[in-house]
């Protein structure tokens, strides 16, 4: 089974973080379609910041940190 240590982890997270950056404009509308609650201020993205906006999507989705990754993941990818 792979282990991820740290520096795994560390180029896991800056890819995610360009991917995000990419493309946050469609990743955006789709979570407003999904979470009819979110508003502009929940999905500002600021470069540096990711974590800030994770926070904020758990504390109105209520899902865990990992999911809001996990989701952020699939979305980019495809």
């Amino acid at each position: 089974m792979f282990e991820y240590n740290s520096i795994t982890k560390t180029i896991i997270m800056e890819a995610w973080k360009d991917q995000l950056k990419g493309n946050w404009n469609q990743i955006k509308g789709e979570l407003k379609q999904q979470y009819g609650n979110l508003t502009d201020d929940d999905l500002t993205y600021v470069e540096g910041k990711e974590d800030e906006l994770v926070g904020r999507l758990q504390k109105k989705t209520g899902k865990a940190k990992e999911e809001i990754q996990s989701w952020f993941e699939k979305e980019t990818v495809s």
